[in-house]
């Protein structure tokens, strides 16, 4: 009898199997010796989820070549569906509302009366799992790259079966991070005013090289051996729920890795594009453009990001069911508050919509952040659930991330003041927030793990550099800090993505610095942790940051100023990129100010009168809450 599910011993995904009792010559004489069903997937599911459906992929040894069988209350056979592989069937399950915690067997039987069995087991949902709430502009994420962060075992450095070992000396190797390591500086993150923790990709990896950044999925069921398993997954979500932190989970429906069990057997022809690299050409363009040839569309949809990334054709109806419905599993079993999904636009945008509509049913309040790496916001836009659009095409996508304005705060901090160039750079972005249907609802950022840090893009200038984070922390939207941000972690000017994606200083037993405990950082950098975590945890308190709407003037002589501000709470934010202080008259501001004459500086506690002018610090800013 086969058992389907999580071993609650461990939480590595196995399926247990005793062998069916087959010897027969099945279907026009082929031979099936004693067929082994080797996955079920998803291993198991729940009672009283909203969609009432469920699709099955059952993987082993010839099982196509049986008939499936089901007896369950509440749960009925639909469908048995085929493929081109003899060793998959997928089951096309109804559930109905009398469906309750429990198991079920599904009974695979041979012509000759042999028969292999599946138990399978539908569990109870935490309560309120449909209700719950994703992160929103009221939190501050924090991205970190387990393999770089904190190495709490090493006893899985190197696991036996994956084909990549820990090199710490390798920029691109492994380091040996992991999931023990973020739950065991949780309080360390807390105490920095994050309440949310994206992590880079956390799914098994096996790929001889280059696995450490997690985006060339091999087991979608299944957390990668070295960064801990699925039960210490669920371990630190619900120890960071704890906190007050939610855990957003990094996916990647657009392909998988080379190296993923199913490419030695594809279950249909057409499960992966072209069958063989054939590269996108990276141009997402055309999926807009009224001129395009369809060439370039498919090109750019069909085409596989690298070769060590075949490109998942989720047109196949069974594959895009497959990864909808692990979406759903892994929000469902540990317990998250959202989903960051990698190279968005690159897979089929039909698929994209089932996806999207298909999660956001199960989770009203949910909230899913797409990656849409272009400098036009017409094109952010399009993606974004509410945006009318002249295709009719319809999204339920609720996030985004803001690559313009990402691309605008570096151009104007790193450029001169002159009437096109500088600080207005960054206001002409927040302009086109009438091209979106809900700007509040876009992740803002200054940099993150695909580009270099922002200290370096701003040549390690420290006042720019607290510009810039007082600027992505202040703005609309939902702020986003890379890890180690805190501490100005760095890198050479021409550093690649293994070096730029360093690792936390203190993260590793004898590290000389400790970026946690703040043992050895230099004064410049314990102050900007100070900075920063004072900048965190008065965001928390501040209704107008992170509820309020905004409203910002045209720069001018260098000074920009903006506002945050509810029926409640206001708060005013100048930027001074000239190099001496300047006094800001505020009377232009008076529409905004509400009659306020006095100002709290948020990083001192000083009190700062409006009237008739503001002292900027030169190559500075000032925060204040109004009164």
């Amino acid at each position: 009898m086969l058992r389907s599910g999580i071993d609650e011993g461990n939480g590595v995904h196995r399926l247990f199997t005793v062998r069916a009792l087959v010897v027969a010559v099945i279907a026009t004489a082929v031979a099936v010796a004693e067929p082994t069903v080797e996955r079920v997937e998803p291993p198991f599911w729940w009672a009283g989820m909203e969609h009432p459906g469920l699709e099955l992929m059952v993987q082993g040894e010839s099982v196509s070549y049986f008939e499936a069988e089901l007896e369950c209350a509440g749960v009925r056979l639909v469908e048995t569906h085929r493929v081109d592989s003899p060793n998959y069937l997928f089951l096309e399950l109804g559930l109905g509302p009398d469906l309750v915690p429990g198991t079920c067997e599904i009974r695979l039987r041979n012509p000759d009366g042999g028969e292999a069995n599946i138990v399978y087991r539908f569990d109870a949902r935490r309560p309120g799992s449909a209700q719950r709430t994703g992160f929103s502009s009221a939190d501050v994420l924090y991205l970190v790259m387990p393999d770089r962060f904190a190495n709490g075992d090493p006893s899985n450095d190197s696991v036996p079966g994956m084909l990549e070992e820990a090199d710490r000396a390798n920029p691109d190797g492994r380091h040996g991070g992991d999931l023990q390591g973020i739950i065991d500086h949780l309080d360390y993150i807390a105490d920095m005013g994050y309440t949310q923790v994206w992590l880079n990709p956390v799914l098994e990896n096996n790929e001889p090289e280059f696995s450490y950044h997690g985006y060339s999925t091999t087991d979608y069921y299944q957390v990668d051996p070295r960064l801990g398993d699925n039960d210490l997954y669920r371990e630190l979500s619900a120890q960071a729920r704890q906190r007050g932190i939610g855990i957003i989970m990094d996916l990647i429906p657009n392909h998988s890795g080379v190296s993923h069990w199913w490419m030695d057997d594809l279950p249909s022809r057409d499960w992966i594009n072209h069958g063989r690299f054939v590269p996108t050409n990276h141009i997402r363009e055309p999926l807009h453009d009224p001129h395009a040839a369809e060439i370039d569309r498919a090109t750019f949809v069909d085409g596989w990001f690298v070769p060590s990334m075949p490109d998942l054709n989720q047109r196949n109806p069974f594959l895009a069911t497959y990864l909808i419905q692990n979406a759903i599993w892994w929000v469902e079993y540990a317990d998250l508050s959202g989903i960051r999904v990698d190279t968005w636009s690159y897979a089929d945008k039909h698929f994209l919509s089932d996806w999207t509509r298909r999660v956001m049913t199960e989770y009203p309040n949910f909230n899913v952040v797409g990656e849409e790496w272009n400098n036009n916001p017409g094109i952010i836009a399009y993606w974004q659930r509410g945006k009318e659009r002249n295709d009719g095409y319809e999204s339920d996508l609720v996030s985004l991330m803001d690559f313009p304005l990402q691309i605008a705060l570096r151009e104007s901090l790193d450029a001169d003041e002159t009437w096109n160039t500088g600080i207005v750079v960054f206001y002409r972005a927040l302009v086109s927030d009438f091209l979106y249907a809900d700007p509040a609802n876009l992740l803002v950022f200054a940099d993150n793990h695909d580009m270099h840090r922002i200290y370096r893009q701003l040549d390690g200038d420290a006042d720019l550099f607290r510009m810039a984070m007082a600027m992505v922390l202040t703005t609309r939207g939902i702020p986003q800090l890379l890890y180690g941000t805190e501490v100005l972690i760095d890198h050479p000017p021409d550093a690649s993505h293994g070096v730029m994606r360093v690792d936390f200083p203190g993260g590793w037993a004898g590290d000389p610095v400790d970026g946690f405990s703040g043992e050895g950082l230099s004064p410049e950098v314990a102050d900007t942790q100070r900075f920063l975590k004072r900048l965190l945890n008065w965001r928390k308190t501040s209704d107008a940051v992170r509820h309020g709407r905004l409203t910002h003037y045209a720069p001018a002589d260098g000074i920009y100023v903006t506002f945050r501000h509810t029926d409640s709470d206001r708060v005013m934010v100048l930027v001074n990129k000239n190099a001496d202080a300047r006094e800001v008259p505020v009377d232009r501001f008076a529409e905004s100010l509400y009659g306020a004459n006095l100002g709290v500086d948020v990083l001192t506690g000083g009190l700062v009168g409006l009237d008739p002018a503001i002292t900027v610090p030169g190559r500075g800013f000032l925060i204040l809450e109004l009164r």
